[in-house]
């Protein structure tokens, strides 16, 4: 099968997942709201990037998954090999 899929192909085929992971999203969520703060504490920047990814969510349309994997992921960096301590390949690490 090298065609897309009908919209209703797919929402019979993945709901259930999907409806478990929203499910899932949600008691998580839940429990960050439950939970006490420490006092003093900046929020923690990964709850700003759940609310991105979820506001990404909302909108439609294609290229949600671009968007939301962008919000989890580093801005590139040429030198991350140094500033990991990675060596080159092919070089030897004494």
């Amino acid at each position: 099968m090298t065609g897309r899929r009908d919209a209703m192909v797919v929402l019979d085929s993945d709901f259930l997942e999907t409806r478990g992971k929203v499910l899932e999203l949600a008691a998580t969520l839940d429990r960050l709201d439950r939970a006490p703060a420490r006092h003093g504490e900046h929020p923690d920047p990964r709850l700003g990037q759940l609310r991105q990814a979820l506001e990404a969510l909302i909108e439609p349309g294609p290229g949600r998954a671009e968007t939301v994997q962008r919000i989890f992921s580093r801005e590139y960096d040429p030198e991350w090999r140094s500033h990991l301590d990675v060596p080159c390949p092919g070089s030897a690490k004494r």
